[in-house]
């Protein structure tokens, strides 16, 4: 390695304008001859068939693309997320389909160029690609790149065809060959609620496709990302991974290049080397300008210091700045030893932007002198994790679109989330979802694409599963978002909880188990496991560290004491903070709720009843009988005869949603400083794929259901719990802070106890309190009889804490001593609202629309909840609050194309508890 070095010009804007005009100077070839490698990116002027040729669409169609959307598009088919299309459109599932792509290409134009390739950047899922009718291979896994030399059969009128087939009927074929060889992996079919198919673990395909029990069985086929014809001389740079580790002077940049060629000669290269805020030097790899690269194993690895007084660290959101440093890469590749010819195709770049963080997986002996710690530790700081889990923006890959994923994201950083899981069962997350997380500082827990399901372990399989690990992991691995790699979504829960009836040959799954797992997916991920990063999880739950002693099979994945745990229970009180694991992490836990009504109206269908398709998309396999479970525990639910049923249902759920998250994830924050030392939790999930009941917080039009309003105050840096004790009938009054430092001057907590019949407080008392910085203050415990005193008793009162700085309220909780059905008070608050305030300004997508509603009653109005009867995104400053002021104003943001210049009551719907307390 030699660095050249440009000058130095120092930090001005003018010396960095300096030397970037020197590194361009360089690299248009003042050292090593060469030209840019050339890209034809081929997605446009496709058509579509299907087998039999009575479906097709012209050659104006474009990538990406899947069969659904493409003919969506074109109104040949409805929208397959509407009513029962997920079902009624699944023929479209059993046929077979053939992209076609008609181009020209100069064939004496390129005549020198050495290498041709043509590279699918995603095809779903099995598929024979063709030529000029010359196969040029077969691919069975969406998660791979795959590249054909292409070089000797380029004319100049070519025709390109990928058939597909229908991935029901290519994973029923290869379940039926396991059958016939005794090596069948279960599960067969998903449960009959789920409206599926079958055999999903047959296909390294997005497992949800074929259905999940929030999810719909769309299995989709088509190109999903970009096929490009690459035109070089012998290799180009395809990924960068930067693996970054500090000293107490430096900090260190172990960079590795990934090469691809297709030749099977050794070459040489040069690389270049330019980080235009980090480095006054341009970093010039020559090494192998004399010394050739093997083509078995085409990477160049070297390391760049840099000192620590130059470098602004890159932190969690929550934490500090999210600080990104541009790095450029430029690669020039040639086989002669003399060097590459003038005009010879040698040169690619590769740009990507870098956080300078440490980042720690700390499992070290528990407090409670059981088990291990598992804790995330970032530029040495512990952190409490706290957030959800991600599934796929849309289940029509090809419709993960930059906005849909920008949207959600944001959505979780105005949580104050510093953490989200990408599920095993969706995709590896595009280039974009990632830079998004980098640089609004959420963290990624990655699942490797497995998810509820044994596998085949087939060496056709294996080899596959080895090639997505290689190429995903070197894609991802330099993201200062990505925290930890894990194996696969609950598959060791699965396997010793016989979840699926593998007792019977427990010992080839367990082998099997180990082979896929350890033997080749960890194996792989060695690729990118530097002293620097976290070792990857086998599974999710898992005991972590501990796992090893059972050579990562373990009795009881889901130990309190080690690893992470998933935690669901549908039937116990989901307000009783004591049915709750003390675990050290949780990386999964939530119960359902379902969207709100004018969601349902835009997707059943006219003609259809609400509560048949509410039915028809419940995929729980106890149908509603766990949401229902909840709501009669506290909330007035009429009887299913009666109108306001599916409306009261709806409404109820989304408030027993968002309290029952609410309180298990105030319990996991209140435990961090506890002997359980729980430091994370992630509840299920984020976001939806379709208009259904689900865990989810946020629609699958983008709108906020109640449990992301709540989560930005329960998920607050700062925040008062108070948690309900039953065995001593006592609050557990805890204050939480994760902010690093904090000012503890004029603090206080303020106790209002309120009466259901009567506006405002009727009674309050306050105290002077302190914060612990980056950690928890354990407060106080009140006995429930101290507080409800006279007049005030558990039936006609409920209480409202408020942690305040002087007279500013910094957070607040509520808490409510008896169901709220038989409350004693509650009354019609004659509510009434007008619009305070009209404004509609232009932004880059189109229209924001910012209206202001003044909110009147004469009683407390219990959860006020607010919808949108209008087919737009929106966002509201509050919903489901206690209204118990005799005005109270709701701020809403509403993104349209156009300004609506006319808002009339009738375009809000609002709800209350109190309108349901017949």
């Amino acid at each position: 390695m030699r660095s050249w070095l440009l000058g130095e010009a120092g930090d001005t804007d003018y010396g960095k304008l300096l030397r970037l005009g020197l590194l361009l100077h360089l690299l248009m070839g003042t050292r090593v001859k060469g030209d840019a490698v050339e890209v034809i990116v081929l997605g446009t002027n496709w058509s579509i068939s299907n087998q039999n040729g009575s479906f097709t669409l012209p050659d104006n169609q474009t990538l990406p693309s899947g069969i659904y959307s493409a003919f969506h598009r074109t109104l040949a088919v409805p929208n397959v997320l509407d009513a029962y299309n997920d079902v009624d459109l699944r023929w479209m599932a059993y046929d077979n389909w053939t992209y076609t792509n008609k181009f020209k290409f100069d064939v004496d134009h390129y005549k020198r160029v050495r290498c041709l390739n043509l590279t699918f950047h995603g095809v779903d899922t099995v598929a024979e690609i063709r030529l000029n009718r010359q196969l040029l291979g077969r691919t069975d896994n969406m998660f791979v790149r795959y590249s054909y030399d292409v070089t000797k059969l380029l004319e100049r009128d070519n025709v390109l065809e990928v058939e597909i087939i229908s991935p029901v009927w290519a994973a029923l074929a290869k379940a039926r060959a396991l059958d016939a060889a005794n090596r069948s992996v279960p599960p067969a079919c998903p449960p009959e609620r789920y409206h599926g198919e079958c055999h999903m673990n047959m296909l390294r395909k997005m497992q949800a496709s074929f259905a999940w029990d929030w999810g719909p069985a769309v299995p989709s086929m088509g190109l999903w990302k970009s096929v490009q014809l690459e035109m070089y001389e012998v290799a180009l740079l395809r990924d960068v991974d930067v693996d970054i580790s500090r000293n107490e002077t430096h900090w260190n940049m172990h960079i590795s290049c990934f090469m691809d060629t297709k030749g099977k000669e050794n070459f040489y290269a040069q690389l270049v080397f330019y980080a235009v805020e980090l480095l006054n030097q341009t970093v010039v790899i020559d090494t192998y300008t004399s010394k050739p690269i093997s083509y078995l194993a085409p990477v160049i690895v070297f390391d760049q210091a840099v000192p620590i007084e130059e470098v602004v660290a890159w932190w969690p959101n929550g934490y500090g700045d999210q600080k990104l440093y541009p790095l450029h890469f430029t690669l020039n590749a040639w086989l002669d030893p003399s060097g590459p010819e003038v005009r010879a195709k040698t040169k690619s770049q590769k740009s990507l932007r870098v956080g300078f963080r440490t980042l720690e997986l700390i499992e070290r002996p528990a407090p409670d002198g059981r088990g291990n710690t598992f804790l995330f530790r970032v530029n040495g700081l512990e952190m409490f994790m706290k957030g959800s889990n991600y599934i796929p923006s849309h289940i029509l890959p090809e419709q993960q679109s930059p906005e849909r994923i920008a949207y959600l994201l944001e959505s979780a950083k105005d949580a104050h989330m510093n953490m989200i899981r990408v599920w095993g069962g969706g995709v590896y997350e595009s280039d974009y979802f990632y830079d998004m997380a980098d640089s609004l500082g959420i963290l990624i827990w990655q699942d490797m694409m497995f998810a509820c399901a044994m596998y085949p372990t087939t060496p056709e399989f294996l080899a596959s599963v080895s090639e997505e690990v290689r190429q995903n992991a070197k894609r991802l691995s330099h993201h200062a978002s990505i925290a930890i790699f894990a194996g696969n979504n609950e598959n060791e829960a699965a396997l010793v909880q016989n979840w699926y009836n593998t007792f019977h040959d427990i010992d080839r799954f367990k082998a099997e188990y180990r082979e896929l797992y350890l033997g080749t997916v960890i194996h792989e991920l060695k690729i990118v496991s530097h002293n620097g990063r976290p070792e990857p999880l086998v599974s999710s739950p898992s005991n972590g560290k501990a796992s090893e002693r059972d050579n990562y099979i373990s009795e009881n994945p889901q130990d309190n004491h080690n690893g992470d745990v998933h935690f669901y229970d549908y039937f116990k009180d989901a307000w009783d903070p004591n049915i709750y694991p003390r675990p050290r992490f949780a990386s999964e836990y939530g119960i359902q709720s379902l969207p709100g009504s004018y969601a349902w109206e835009r997707t059943k269908g006219s003609d259809n009843d609400l509560a048949q398709v509410m039915g028809h998309r419940q995929h729980h396999p106890l149908a509603m009988v766990p949401i229902t479970t909840q709501l009669h525990q506290h909330l007035p639910l009429p009887l299913p005869e009666d109108k306001d049923y599916n409306e009261a249902l709806i409404y109820f759920s989304q408030i027993s949603h968002a309290m029952a998250t609410k309180v298990e994830t105030e319990l996991y924050r209140t435990l961090r400083d506890t002997e359980h030392n729980t430091m994370g939790a992630l509840y299920w999930q984020l976001n939806d794929v379709w208009v259904a009941p689900s865990w989810s917080g946020i629609d699958f039009f983008g709108n906020w259901k109640l449990l992301h309003y709540w989560a930005r105050d329960f998920l607050a840096p700062v925040a008062i719990v108070a948690l309900y004790d039953k065995p001593t009938k006592s609050l557990n009054i805890s204050l939480i802070c994760d902010e690093p430092t904090i000012d503890t001057n004029n603090l206080n907590v303020v106790a209002h106890i309120h009466l259901w019949s009567q506006l405002m407080p009727r009674n309050s008392t306050s105290w002077a309190v302190t914060l612990r910085a980056n950690g928890v203050q354990y407060d106080k415990i009140i006995p429930i009889k101290d507080l409800l005193q006279g007049d005030f008793n558990e039936h006609n009162a409920y209480l409202e804490f408020q942690l305040r700085r002087g007279e500013t309220q910094l957070s607040r909780t509520y808490f409510f001593p008896t169901n709220i059905a038989s409350a004693v008070g509650i009354k019609d608050p004659e509510l009434e609202f007008e619009f305070a305030s009209k404004i509609c300004v232009d932004t880059p997508n189109g229209k924001r629309n910012s209206i202001s509603l003044s909110i009147t009653v004469k009683y407390p109005a219990v959860f006020v909840y607010l919808e949108l009867q209008l087919p737009y995104r929106y966002r509201l400053s509050e919903n489901g609050y206690m209204q118990t002021t005799p005005v109270h104003v709701v701020h809403v943001i509403i993104e349209t194309n156009t300004c609506i210049r006319i808002w009339r009551k009738s375009n809000f719907n609002i709800w209350t508890v109190n309108q349901f307390m017949h």
